[in-house]
């Protein structure tokens, strides 16, 4: 396969650890801080595809990138068709369930008791999956905006989402009442790339490696 490498990588908040170890693997990744508008940049043999982190995923599966960053919370989430390359050590978040600290009592007596409650998320699978592994049953609501809204406004009793220090929740008085899983981000391969460049994805991947590991 010919052509420049192509890397997709996610915008928001695991944009500069991403830039860190590209950059650390050689590859000229701070072109994407010179136009922050621009969502393709090429240079010496490399085109950056610059995109919501939820469609990382996306462009490698269907092949429009060979590669991407991509944090595991969004991989369990949409269970992409895509080679899980390496952990990058970077972006650390944990998924959680949290609620509003004055009824967290509450919410969590009813948990127990099997009784089914409404939870707001970003993440409806893994949500899903997280209350049936205890056997329970809650009400997915799927939210695009600011998930912390939802119990303040009585929309949900609780959320599941992510938090990397716990201030937005803290902020909104809400308070974890389960860590589901931690997340970091990860170096993901579209299938063919993985076959057809294996030399250029494994000698990137090894870079990189090297980069983490100082």
């Amino acid at each position: 396969m010919s052509g420049p490498l192509r890397v997709a990588v996610p915008k928001g908040a695991i944009f500069e650890d991403a830039l860190r170890v590209l950059e650390g693997a050689g590859l000229p990744a701070g072109i994407l801080r010179e136009n922050g508008r621009r969502l393709v940049h090429e240079r010496e043999g490399v085109r950056f595809i610059v995109s919501r982190p939820s469609d990382v995923p996306v462009f490698v599966e269907y092949g429009a990138a060979d590669v991407g960053i991509v944090g595991k919370d969004v991989l369990d989430e949409q269970e992409p068709n895509v080679i899980e390359l390496a952990d990058l050590g970077v972006g650390a978040c944990r998924m959680v369930l949290a609620v509003p600290e004055k009824t967290a009592g509450r919410v969590q007596e009813r948990i127990s008791h099997a009784e089914v409650i409404r939870v707001a998320t970003k993440f409806p699978r893994t949500a899903r999956r997280y209350f049936e592994g205890m056997g329970r049953q809650a009400e997915i609501i799927a939210l695009h905006g600011s998930i912390e809204l939802a119990p303040l406004v009585g929309l949900a009793e609780g959320i599941v989402d992510l938090t990397a220090t716990g201030t937005t929740l803290r902020e909104n008085n809400l308070v974890v009442l389960d860590e589901i899983s931690r997340s970091t981000a990860r170096l993901i391969a579209n299938r063919g790339s993985y076959r057809l460049r294996n030399a250029e994805v494994a000698a990137l991947m090894e870079r990189m490696e090297r980069s983490i590991l100082g």
